[in-house]
C-alpha cells in the first residue's frame, strides 16, 4: 500500500466523522441551502457565487457539476506570480508547460490546448500555440476565476470539450466600503526563486449616488532565472507590464453599460520552446534564444438591461475584441518570428424567470453568439514570409443556445427540491486560408442536469453532456517547415539538413465527446462549535471523446543511419507532420472538495485522481496527472487580525503504461496573513511565506522537468479610501 493511499484511509476515516457529526448537528439546526458567497476574513460563506456555470449568477453548490470558484481573497494569499499559481488545489485541473510562465497552459480533466475554452469577462481567448502559453493576464487584476469541470459546449460551443475556465477581473466595488467613494491602493512583492518583484498601483471610485464607477490599475513584474528543485538554474529573464481600465456608467432604470480594456505586455529572454527545462542552444532551431515579446489587448463593452418589475427581461450584450500574438526576434541573428490571432466577437443573452406553479418555477436563458478568429503568421527566412504551421487563415462561428432550469418544490408530495437543467446549443463555423479549399461544418451539443435534495444538508446531481471541438486552423491548413534534422546518411563533410514539413488536412472531422457524471454534495452548520460549517462535494465522470486530434510526425529512417527509406526533404521522401484524428479516448476519473470553516480555524481538502486510454488500443491517452491530495489547513487569531496556514499535496506515482514515468511526492508550504481591521494600520495586509519548504525535487508535467524549488515570499499592500 503507497503512502498516498495510508493517508486517504486516514482522511476517509476523518470525512465520515466529521459527516457524522454534521449529521446529528443538523438534527437540531437545519439549514435552508448554502448561504452567501466565498469565504473571507472572519465571515463565514458556505457556498460562492458562480456566474459562468450557467450564464447567470447561482450558488455553485446548486449545480448539477463540478465548478471551483477561486475568489480575491484566496488569489492574494496565495501571492501568485503567475495567473496559474492560482489553480493550485483545484481537482481536475493541471497546469502544463514547466516552470516559465512564458510556456505554461492548462488542462481540465485530461484536456488540454483547443479542448480548454478560456475566457476574460466573457471573452473567448483563441490564441494556442504548440509551445506557447495561455491566458496572458496578470493575477493582481483577477476578481475571481472559475472552473467548470466537464463539456461546456451547450452554453458555450467548440472548445469546451474538458471544461470552461473564465477570469473576471476586478471591479471599484471589490476595494470600497459602505460609505466610500474613491481610494487607492498600492502594493509591493518579492519571491527568492526566481528574483521577482512586482509592484501593484490602483484607483477607484464611485460618484456618491452610485451612477458611475470606475477602477484603474497597473501591475508591473520582473523576474529571472528559476532556481528548480534539482538544484539545477533554469535561465529566464521576463518583464511584464499589465492594466486594467474599467468603468460602469447606470444610465436609466435597469439600464447600465461598462466599458473595459486589459493589456498584457512580457518581453523575455529564453528558447524558442519555453517549455519544459529547455536551455538555449544555437545549433537547435528549437533552442534558440529569442527575445520574447508577448501582447494581449482586450477591450470589450457590456450593456446590460433589467427593468424594475419585469421577469422577462434581463438582457446582456457582450461586443468584444481581443488580439495575442508573440513576436521571437532571435537574438543571434536578423531572424523574426510572429504567430498573432484577432478574435472579434458578441454574445447576446437573456434570462427569464417566470413560475409555473406555487411550487414550479422556471428560469430560462437563452441566447446568440458571433465571433471570428483571425490568424497572422511570420517568418523573416521564408521566401513568402509566412512561418510554417502558422497558417493565415480564419474561422467564423454562429451559434444559438437556450437552457431551461426548472424547480420543482415538494413536488407531489416529494420532499425537497428537484431540479432540472436541459441545454442545447447549436454552432455553424466556416474556416478558410489561401490557397487552400474551405471547410464547413456544424453541430449540435444537448446538456442535461439534474439535482436533488430531499433534505437541505444533502444535493445528490447527475447530468449528460456532449462537447465538442471543431479543428483549429492551424491542424487543417498547416504547411511550412515543422523543423530541420540532420541527415546522417550523408558524406562526410560539413553537416547537412534536410526539412520536416507540416501538411494541412482539410477533411479532419471535429472532436466530440459523451461524459456521463454522478456526484453528491453535503452541507452542515454548527459541527463543532456553532457558529462552523462543513461542506464537501465529490463526483466520478465517464467521458467517450472521438476523433482526438494529434500531430503526426514522420522522418524517414534514412535520416538516422538506415538503408531505407532513403533521407530527404518534404511529402517526397515523407518527412512530413499531420494532424489527423488519431483516437478515440476513453477517460475517466473522480473529484472531490470539502470545506471547513469556523471563527478560528480553517480548511479546505481536494482529491483527484484520473485514467485515460486509446478505446482502440489499450495505450494511455489525455493529459493524465498523479492521483494526488491537496489540503490547506490553518487558524484564524481574529485578536491579532491574523491568519496562518500550511498547503500539502501529496501525489502518488504516475506510471501511465507509456512513455511517461514519474515519481510520486510531498510539498509543503506556510504562510501568514495580517490585516488589521481597525486603528491607525486599517487598510494594511502582510502576506508572507515559503513554497516547497522541504526543496522537494519533484515533477508533474514530464520526466526530467523539474518544479521550482524553495521559495520564499513577501507581499504589502495598504489601501486608504474616504
Amino acid at each position: 500500500m503507497s503512502a498516498l493511499s495510508r493517508l486517504l484511509g486516514s482522511v476517509s476515516v476523518l470525512a465520515v466523522s466529521l459527516a457524522a457529526a454534521g449529521m446529528a448537528q443538523a438534527q437540531t439546526a437545519p439549514v435552508e441551502g448554502p448561504a452567501a458567497q466565498g469565504s473571507t476574513g472572519d465571515m463565514l460563506m458556505l457556498s460562492p457565487i458562480t456566474v459562468f456555470a450557467t450564464r447567470s449568477p447561482s450558488l455553485a453548490f446548486d449545480y448539477p457539476g463540478q465548478v471551483t470558484v477561486i475568489e480575491r481573497d484566496r488569489i492574494e494569499s496565495l501571492q501568485p506570480s503567475s495567473v496559474f499559481d492560482v489553480f493550485e488545489g483545484v481537482p481536475g485541473v493541471q497546469v502544463e508547460g514547466g516552470a516559465r510562465r512564458s510556456g505554461q497552459t492548462i488542462s481540465v480533466r485530461g484536456l488540454e490546448g483547443e479542448g480548454v475554452l478560456i475566457l476574460f469577462d466573457g471573452a473567448r481567448q483563441s490564441f494556442v500555440s504548440g509551445h506557447d502559453g495561455r491566458a496572458f493576464v496578470d493575477p493582481s487584476l483577477l476578481k475571481a476565476v472559475e472552473v467548470i469541470r466537464g463539456p461546456g459546449s451547450a452554453l458555450y460551443g467548440s472548445g469546451a470539450l474538458g471544461g470552461v475556465v473564465a477570469f473576471r477581473t476586478v471591479d471599484a466595488a471589490d476595494f470600497l466600503e459602505p460609505g466610500e467613494t474613491a481610494g487607492i491602493q498600492v502594493g509591493t512583492g518579492f519571491q527568492t526563486v526566481d528574483d521577482e518583484f512586482s509592484t501593484t498601483g490602483t484607483l477607484f471610485g464611485r460618484t456618491p449616488d452610485g451612477a458611475f464607477d470606475g477602477v484603474a490599475s497597473v501591475t508591473y513584474r520582473q523576474s529571472g532565472d528559476i532556481e528548480l528543485g534539482s538544484g539545477l538554474t533554469l535561465p529566464s529573464d521576463d518583464e511584464i507590464l499589465s492594466g486594467l481600465l474599467k468603468g460602469t456608467a447606470a444610465i436609466s432604470d435597469g439600464l447600465s453599460i461598462t466599458g473595459s480594456y486589459l493589456g498584457y505586455r512580457l518581453d523575455g529572454s529564453d528558447p524558442n520552446n519555453p517549455q519544459g527545462n529547455t536551455i538555449a542552444a544555437p545549433n537547435d532551431p528549437s533552442r534558440t534564444l529569442v527575445d520574447r515579446e508577448t501582447r494581449s489587448d482586450t477591450l470589450q463593452a457590456r450593456i446590460d438591461y433589467a427593468p424594475t418589475g419585469s421577469d422577462w427581461i434581463d438582457l446582456g450584450i457582450v461586443p468584444y475584441y481581443s488580439l495575442s500574438s508573440v513576436e521571437e526576434p532571435e537574438a543571434d541573428s536578423d531572424r523574426f518570428l510572429l504567430r498573432e490571432v484577432e478574435t472579434l466577437g458578441i454574445t447576446v443573452d437573456n434570462v427569464s424567470r417566470f413560475s409555473l406553479t406555487e411550487a414550479i418555477g422556471m428560469t430560462l436563458t437563452y441566447g446568440a453568439e458571433y465571433y471570428r478568429d483571425e490568424q497572422d503568421g511570420e517568418d523573416s527566412d521564408t521566401a513568402d514570409g509566412g512561418r510554417g504551421g502558422v497558417p493565415d487563415a480564419q474561422t467564423d462561428v454562429v451559434a444559438v443556445f437556450i437552457q431551461n432550469e426548472v424547480v420543482f418544490e415538494e413536488l407531489g408530495g416529494i420532499p425537497g427540491t428537484l431540479t432540472l437543467l436541459p441545454a442545447l446549443r447549436y454552432d455553424s463555423y466556416r474556416s478558410e486560408a489561401d490557397g487552400q479549399p474551405d471547410t464547413e461544418d456544424d453541430a449540435l451539443s444537448p446538456r442535461i442536469g439534474v439535482s436533488y435534495e430531499p433534505v437541505p444538508w444533502l444535493n445528490l446531481f447527475a447530468n449528460y453532456a456532449e462537447g465538442f471541438r471543431a479543428p483549429s486552423f492551424d491542424e487543417l491548413y498547416a504547411t511550412g517547415v515543422h523543423f530541420r534534422i540532420p541527415d546522417r546518411s550523408a558524406p562526410p563533410g560539413p553537416p547537412v539538413f534536410v526539412e520536416n514539413t507540416f501538411v494541412g488536412d482539410p477533411t479532419l472531422k471535429p472532436e466530440r465527446s459523451e461524459t456521463i457524471e454522478i456526484g453528491a454534495g453535503l452541507t452542515f452548520m454548527d459541527v463543532l462549535t456553532g457558529e462552523d460549517f462543513v461542506t464537501a462535494r465529490g463526483s466520478y465522470y465517464w467521458s467517450d471523446v472521438e476523433n482526438l486530434i494529434d500531430l503526426d510526425v514522420n522522418a524517414p529512417a534514412g535520416c538516422f543511419g538506415a538503408p531505407f527509406p532513403p533521407c530527404g526533404s518534404g511529402p517526397a521522401f515523407n518527412n512530413t507532420s499531420t494532424y489527423r484524428n488519431v483516437a478515440n479516448a476513453e477517460i475517466e476519473g473522480f473529484e472531490l472538495e470539502v470545506q471547513y470553516d469556523s471563527p478560528r480555524a480553517f480548511a479546505t481538502a481536494s482529491f483527484a485522481t484520473i485514467d485515460g486510454e486509446d478505446a482502440d488500443t489499450g495505450e494511455p491517452v489525455g493529459a493524465l496527472f498523479a492521483t494526488r491530495l491537496y489540503t490547506d489547513l490553518g487558524v484564524k487569531v481574529p485578536e491579532a487580525d491574523a491568519r496562518i496556514g500550511t498547503r500539502l499535496t501529496v501525489a502518488d506515482a504516475l506510471d501511465d503504461g507509456g512513455a511517461q514515468e514519474l515519481s510520486g511526492y510531498t510539498t509543503l508550504d506556510l504562510y501568514a496573513t495580517w490585516e488589521p481591521a481597525d486603528g491607525p494600520l486599517a487598510g494594511f495586509r502582510l502576506d508572507v511565506g515559503v513554497d516547497n519548504v522541504t526543496d522537494e525535487d519533484y515533477e508533474i508535467v514530464a520526466a526530467g522537468v523539474s518544479e521550482p524549488g524553495r521559495n520564499y515570499r513577501a507581499a504589502v499592500s495598504y489601501r486608504l479610501a474616504f
